[in-house]
């Protein structure tokens, strides 16, 4: 009669359920956090630790949060956790960016336009807010832990004041200047942009072959080294994508160093670049002959026709020859048109040689439309333009040439519409300028932070290298209502700022600091200045870049508002690739300015989010994959796993399918802590954990593996190397501890005796990789590890996240003996898997327990093996095991790669009864009458002591 054998198995048991159900249990533990204040409990516990400072780039405020956030602020919380766990003090103080355009307009949306300014002020703080709740409530959902309930604003007054009092810091050090110049210009904007607003997009324009007739052909002559010209008439070329700014030419630009050739045509003589000729005269579809050559340095006396000089008086102007180092000759004529007004090369140019301010020619308004005084085309919006004015210099006789021409051109990134360079009076920071102290130049210092900063990773350094060395002055002022105020008062008449501005700003951010920036709407002059002044000077009506808010937040928030919990620098900044020419860029500038170092040590860089096939996001494409959707279905530890694992310093690829790709592996991390958790029923730690040094020496070398994960772990977290370490932990999970450990030690889990060596010693092998994988997750897969604590066994912590890293585990298999035993081992045991599996495929057994094998060694591999050989079957899951001398090896058998020794496998069906208890194959079977169907070592496990094992 079968006697039943269940109550004497020790199967596992737990309560932490197979199935994660993140959707619905995360907003429990999110709620558990919220009730506990799981964050300032993590800060009073880390209070004098060393310090660790990730500060954040602030998002903005507007909008829902889209993916690239959730990626930015996982990745960011990741570190944070990390950090805790190496034993530093971590606050993270999130923060929002509150002032700029795209809020304006939000409120231009709802409100309309020409709104008064201090109700624009007033709708849009209010906005903000609205917007502000909304995106942290999505962030808490994350899992990301922060001090919400005081995080920083930049609209905040205190901060509002702080940067008021930045920029007088930055006057008072000689950086900031006004003055005349080309900047960055949105017509829908109606301001200038910032370079970080600037994206380029391919833009259809006309591209023009334009002629500047001979004004002086005497003097052509002579540059050319001729006597007179064979033609009384001539011209000189350029080739331009920009019609619209021909009406503003002031001047051309020729290379010193570059040849020019005259060249004799039927449309007269021409004035090109001589490597230009062949290429030009083929566009033109003309025949010509060189006449002459010159180096452009020769030219530079020579003065050229407006090409619509006989169009009308208003273009009746000469065009001088300036030299320019710009100028090349990979496509045009090697001559360039210059209209200060409307380009940088072309302004600094002019400028070179002498041109005043009030000299230039800037006939487009801010609306995008020409001044209604310019002749021919007044009134006309600039783009509309462009075909009138071709068509116009077809009608006088200066166009050779005209195309469609296809190139990458700035658009506003708010806007999505072109832009144009355009000289306007605005406030800068100068990159070149030797401060007032002596010392280094902004852009010198800049650069020498770079040579000091961290960079992950390592090609970080040189995309932010070369857009410092190679950037214009920042503009820092705007045209806008909803921003910090450059609260200067300027003379009317000409311009200059009030000789006490630095005690006048300091006034102004005490008002600010109580009432916010509104306070200077409702300023007037007399109330700074006597009654004469107060006629005199006028209120500075611009505000300051949007980038200066948050690049200036190391001032105002790590040593202003927020100083009891921050450092300067900061160890960590953590942001998108784009950051390199934003917010990188605006801190590094001014912290340069203000304290001459970068305000970081350390900067990350994360990739955008693109689809499965690579692809760009976007609603019209049907691709976008919305981080709230996917915690409703998937949960946010889904999230922050697929955060992790992706190689964030690329491109981040995620679709449904690799969301449900990540999520079996999910699973496989769950399962593994399930089924330790399940394992270590009844364990007290207390009690029953057995010393490594006396622990069996398979769970010796368990330990061991887990102490190299960990070491490997904890590397990796320090250089953020997150991939690297979803990776390991997967491996050990899904290889060490699934397909290996685990799998041979249930055996001795469920049949020894519950006190046995055997079975707590692998309990306590258990518990300590259980220990350490907790941690290793915590950063990570935060809800799920905080679930896997509360069902460990042992007196702990209230949360995981209190915790630093484990240190009970230790490697005591690590002499190159003990590892060379283990490999050779491991490598045995697989090819006998290999052969066991061809067995079962083959029908001729169902399980490797129905197997008996037999592993032919040489006698020192034999004799290495000999004292656990009893042991042996027990690690290779099989019935039955034995040594025997090499013989020829049969062709059915495998050989087994060994680097120092020789052995090959063969296997056959063991014709032994089954133990009913341990499924063991046994000739014992039976042999004690009381137990008819279990094995004799089953019989010792239910009435004796229990076997001695001391291996596997």
């Amino acid at each position: 009669m079968t006697q039943d054998y269940k109550s004497t198995i020790n199967l596992p048991q737990t309560s932490f359920p197979m199935r994660g159900d993140l959707p619905k249990r995360e907003p429990g533990w999110l709620a558990e956090w919220e009730k506990a204040g799981r964050y300032h409990q993590i800060q009073a516990k880390s209070i004098g630790r060393p310090m660790f400072v990730l500060h954040d780039g602030p998002p903005y405020a507007n909008g829902a949060i889209h993916i690239g956030h959730a990626v930015n602020k996982i990745l960011k919380d990741i570190v944070v956790k990390s950090k805790v766990l190496s034993g530093f003090h971590a606050p993270y103080v999130p923060g929002w960016d509150c002032h700029g355009m795209p809020i304006e307009i939000q409120v231009e949306k709802q409100f309309g336009k020409n709104l008064p300014a201090a109700e624009v002020q007033r709708k849009a703080r209010a906005y903000a807010n609205e917007q502000i709740q909304a995106q942290k409530a999505d962030f808490k959902r994350l899992g990301v832990l922060g001090d919400w309930d005081r995080p920083y604003l930049t609209m905040d007054h205190f901060n509002e004041a702080a940067e008021i009092r930045a920029l007088s810091e930055m006057l008072r050090k000689g950086y900031i200047y006004r003055g005349l110049k080309p900047v960055n210009w949105c017509f829908d904007c109606g301001s200038a942009l910032a370079e970080a607003e600037v994206e380029y997009e391919d833009k259809t324009d006309i591209a023009i072959d334009v002629g500047f007739a001979f004004d002086d052909p005497v003097a052509v002559a002579k540059a050319f080294g001729l006597e007179k010209l064979p033609k009384p008439n001539g011209q000189i070329v350029i080739w331009t994508t920009t019609p619209w700014t021909i009406p503003a030419n002031q001047a051309l630009n020729l290379h010193p160093d570059f040849s020019y050739s005259l060249v004799d045509t039927p449309k007269g003589l021409l004035i090109l670049a001589t490597e230009r000729v062949e290429e030009c005269l083929k566009t033109y579809g003309l025949e010509g002959n060189i006449i002459a050559s010159a180096p452009g340095s020769a030219l530079g006396d020579l003065r050229f026709r407006h090409p619509l000089y006989n169009a009308d008086p208003g273009y009746a102007r000469l065009a001088p020859v300036y030299f320019g180092d710009y100028v090349t000759l990979d496509t045009g004529t090697g001559i360039v048109h210059s209209s200060p007004a409307y380009g940088v090369e072309d302004f600094l140019s002019c400028k070179a040689h002498g041109m005043k301010d009030a000299d230039f020619i800037n006939p487009v308004m801010g609306d995008g439309h020409y001044a209604s005084t310019l002749p021919l085309f007044g009134g006309m919006f600039l783009w509309k333009a462009n075909p009138k004015i071709v068509e116009a210099l077809e009608q006088a006789g200066s166009l050779l040439h005209h195309n469609k021409y296809v190139h990458s051109y700035m658009h506003c990134w708010r806007h999505k519409t072109p832009i144009i360079y355009r000289a306007t009076s605005q406030w800068f920071a100068g990159m070149d300028i030797v401060p007032k102290e002596g010392g280094k130049t902004l852009r010198e210092a800049a650069l020498d932070g770079i040579e000091a900063t961290k960079f992950y990773p390592a090609w970080g350094k040189q995309r932010l290298h070369a857009m410092i060395a190679n950037r214009p002055d920042w503009t820092l002022s705007r045209q806008r209502q909803w921003g910090v105020p450059m609260a200067f008062f300027v003379h009317r008449e000409t311009g200059e700022l009030h000789p006490r501005t630095p005690e006048l700003l300091e006034e102004v951010a005490k008002r600010v600091e109580r009432d916010g920036i509104e306070a200077w709407q409702s300023v007037e002059p007399s109330e700074f200045l006597s009654a004469e002044e107060a006629s005199q000077y006028e209120k500075n009506r611009d505000t300051l870049d949007v980038w200066f808010d948050s690049g200036t937040t190391h001032w105002h928030v790590l040593r202003g508002s927020h100083v009891d919990v921050s450092t300067f620098a900061a160890d960590l900044y953590l942001e998108g690739s784009d950051q390199h020419r934003g917010w990188f860029h605006s801190s590094l500038l001014t912290s340069s300015m203000l304290d001459g170092q970068p305000p970081y040590k350390a900067l990350l860089t994360h990739g955008f989010t693109v689809d499965g096939q690579g692809r760009k996001m976007s609603k019209s494409q049907g691709n976008v994959v919305a981080p709230q959707k996917v915690m409703d279905t998937l949960g946010a530890d889904i999230l922050r796993l697929w955060v992790a694992s992706a190689d964030y310093r690329n491109e981040m690829s995620v679709s449904d399918e690799i969301l449900k790709r990540v999520a079996d592996a999910y699973r496989r991390i769950r399962n593994t802590a399930r089924f330790l958790l399940g394992n270590l029923d009844g364990f007290d730690p207390t009690k029953h954990l057995v010393p490594v040094e006396k622990s069996l020496l398979l769970d010796q070398w368990a330990v061991g593996q887990a102490y190299e994960v960990q070491q490997a772990v904890i590397a990796a977290y320090e250089r953020y190397d997150f991939p690297e370490i979803v990776q390991r932990v997967q491996n050990f999970c899904t290889n060490e501890m699934g397909a290996l450990y685990l799998d041979i030690t249930k055996d001795r889990l469920y049949t020894m005796p519950t006190e046995s060596l055997g079975r707590r010693s692998a309990q306590s092998a258990m518990y300590r990789i259980l220990e350490a994988l907790v941690r290793w997750l915590a950063p990570v897969l935060s809800f799920t590890a905080e679930e896997i604590w509360q069902h460990m066994p042992g007196e702990r912590g209230e949360s995981v996240l209190f915790e630093t890293w484990y240190d009970g585990l230790v490697n005591r298999q690590d002499s190159p003996e003990q590892r060379r035993y283990w490999a050779d081992l491991l490598a045995i045991r697989d090819t006998t898997s290999r052969v066991l599996e061809d067995m079962r495929k083959a029908e001729r057994i169902g399980a490797a327990l129905e197997a008996k094998v037999v592993l032919h060694a040489d006698p020192a591999t034999t004799a290495r093996y000999a004292a656990s050989a009893d042991e042996l079957r027990f690690f290779f899951i099989t019935s039955e095991l034995s040594f025997e001398p090499l013989q020829p090896r049969p062709s059915e058998a495998l050989a087994v790669p060994l680097d120092d020794g020789e052995v090959y496998v063969s296997a056959s069906v063991s014709d032994a009864a089954k133990c009913i208890r341990c499924w063991h194959r046994r000739d014992d079977v039976g042999s004690n009458p009381a137990h008819p169907e279990i094995c004799g070592r089953c019989v010792g496990n239910v009435e004796g002591p229990g076997e001695d094992r001391r291996w596997f």
